[in-house]
């Protein structure tokens, strides 16, 4: 919980952390887990995770890995930690046959775009993002619209 609290932090959005040590936790440690975390260490010391889950193509008619959340604590960034948990995850991408290896990145995040663009990775930007929560969720949930 405590890197989930610093991503925020760091993303400039701790005011959108809702969940609790117990969500997360039970949504890790249960009998079908539909997300998935890695953690890195350095000297026997976590320093990061990466937090995914499973998607699916149509288009190409195979699976995928959507990385939800990856953060590095700053002090140990430039050592390799970053690197790693993306690696491993396109070790289990391959592994696993999957097709895609995608997440986001915010716009402003300079470097970060630029330590996913190292790796090979390629912006899509003729997407965008689309969202319905709160009231509006409880709206189109009961279809009064």
């Amino acid at each position: 919980m405590d890197f989930v609290v610093a991503l925020a932090k760091y993303e400039k959005l701790e005011h959108e952390v809702k969940a609790r040590k117990e969500d997360i936790g039970r949504d890790l440690f249960c009998d079908n887990p539909r997300v998935f975390c890695d953690i890195v260490e350095i000297d026997a010391k976590p320093v990061g995770f990466a937090l995914y889950y499973y998607t699916y193509s149509t288009f190409r008619g195979r699976h995928g890995i959507w990385l939800e959340d990856l953060f590095i604590d700053l002090k140990v960034r430039g050592l390799g930690a970053g690197k790693a948990l993306m690696a491993h995850l396109a070790k289990r991408c391959k592994k696993e046959g999957l097709a895609r290896f995608e997440w986001w990145v915010l716009d402003w995040n300079k470097p970060s775009i630029d330590f996913y663009q190292s790796l090979g990775a390629v912006l899509q930007d003729e997407w965008s993002v689309c969202r319905i929560d709160g009231e509006a969720l409880n709206k189109l949930a009961s279809n009064n619209i």
